[in-house]
């Protein structure tokens, strides 16, 4: 009888790379050794949807409540009084009814609500981290309820742990389900320069990414800033795509403010979520990774196998990805200025751009893959169910 793995998310109106890897595992999981039970929280929203994209079922869980996260407080949720005199045993409860033998919670929230009721519950709980490394949770929790850690990179490990987790950690990338038939990147520009009415010379830079502070959207702009004063003949346009939760609107507001206070509110561009995302992405001439304590980024790798040159920060995980000046550019993280040596060489230098965008695409299409992800995680499944 196949093993049924829940898979928690929350119902609200983001869904970001921790919904599409985790999706994409579950749905491509062997039916013949495990069921995957997808449950979305209060109520569907965009993680629904993806599911059913996926051809995946789910059901909405509107009770019991979940506990806020730390500073911040929705309508629906509970302190944390309630959550363990109440919702603990409600999760309890629900994981009784599902007959979930493992829960694989992928975010922050999940991680939090889940952790204490599954071990409560005798059942086996993993925490699959794609946060930062000195994460409240993942030092102070997750050593002492979950059966295991997956972790996207090496940075992301706990580094603070109240008991070691060297024999419950294992670092497995995240799942890149690569289209076999790319677009094709001059035709792709040539779309995106036209939806925007922007002249061919016009140099793209892309951010891909919800907005919330770690990955810094509004130092995104500083760059795009940077690059315009440094290039003054040449239309530099920075295309932001990502979804904005309600929480997240300062952030937002934030970045519209700068590039006023910059002068080029005419060349930032808030393109919201795109799905699918391919082909803008292989539009961009660069695609700028400009985050902090980034364990690993999806879009980093989708970028390379696409062959859009990635410049990062020399910062978490970016640099397990990128070899400077072989695969992509790794720059100072604080300074928006050190993003403009290698936007100069990739608009004005063809042949270390081809280069790049060679090297990148090999890169990824040689290290990572779906099928890859999914045998790392079903021998953990199997190590935890033996």
């Amino acid at each position: 009888m196949p093993k049924r793995i829940l898979f928690p998310f929350e119902g609200d109106n983001v869904i970001g790379g921790s919904h599409v890897s985790a999706m994409k595992l579950a749905a491509a999981l062997d039916r013949s050794k495990y069921e995957p039970y997808i449950l979305v929280h209060y109520e569907a929203g965009p993680a629904a949807d993806y599911a059913r994209s996926l051809g995946l079922g789910y059901e909405v869980l509107e009770q019991p409540r979940l506990m806020s996260p730390g500073g911040l407080s929705y309508p629906r949720d509970c302190g944390p009084g309630g959550y363990l005199l109440s919702s603990v045993r409600g999760f309890a409860s629900v994981l009784s009814r599902i007959g979930a033998d493992i829960v694989h919670t992928n975010e922050g929230r999940m991680h939090a609500n889940w952790a204490l009721p599954t071990r409560l519950a005798g059942r086996k709980h993993i925490w699959h981290h794609r946060q930062d490394p000195s994460a409240f949770g993942i030092n102070k929790l997750a050593p002492l309820l979950s059966n295991h850690i997956i972790s996207v990179s090496h940075f992301s490990k706990p580094n603070k742990p109240v008991r070691s987790v060297d024999d419950r950690f294992t670092v497995v990338r995240s799942p890149f389900d690569f289209n076999p038939n790319p677009p094709d990147r001059a035709a792709s520009r040539q779309q995106v320069l036209q939806e925007l009415g922007l002249p061919d010379n016009a140099m793209l830079l892309g951010y891909f990414g919800n907005f919330v502070t770690r990955k810094r959207p509004d130092h995104f702009v500083r760059v795009i800033a940077a690059a315009q004063k440094a290039m003054p003949d040449v239309p530099v346009h920075g295309l932001l795509f990502g979804s904005v939760a309600e929480r997240d609107e300062p952030l937002k507001q934030a970045c519209i403010d700068i590039a006023a206070d910059e002068g080029i509110s005419d060349r930032i561009h808030l393109m919201g979520f795109r799905q699918p995302i391919d082909g803008y992405m292989a539009a961009m001439d660069a695609n700028l990774v400009t985050a902090l304590d980034e364990p690993f980024g999806r879009t980093l790798i989708e970028a390379m196998y696409l062959g859009t040159p990635v410049i990062a920060t020399r910062h978490g995980g970016n640099v397990e990805a990128i070899t400077e000046g072989e695969n992509g550019f790794l720059v100072d993280p604080f300074d928006p200025e050190a993003f403009v040596a290698p936007i100069r060489t990739l608009y004005d230098d063809a042949e270390t751009r081809d280069r790049i965008s060679a090297a990148s695409h090999e890169y990824a299409s040689t290290n990572f893959g779906l099928s890859i992800h999914v045998e790392s995680v079903c021998r953990i499944y199997d190590q935890l169910l033996s």
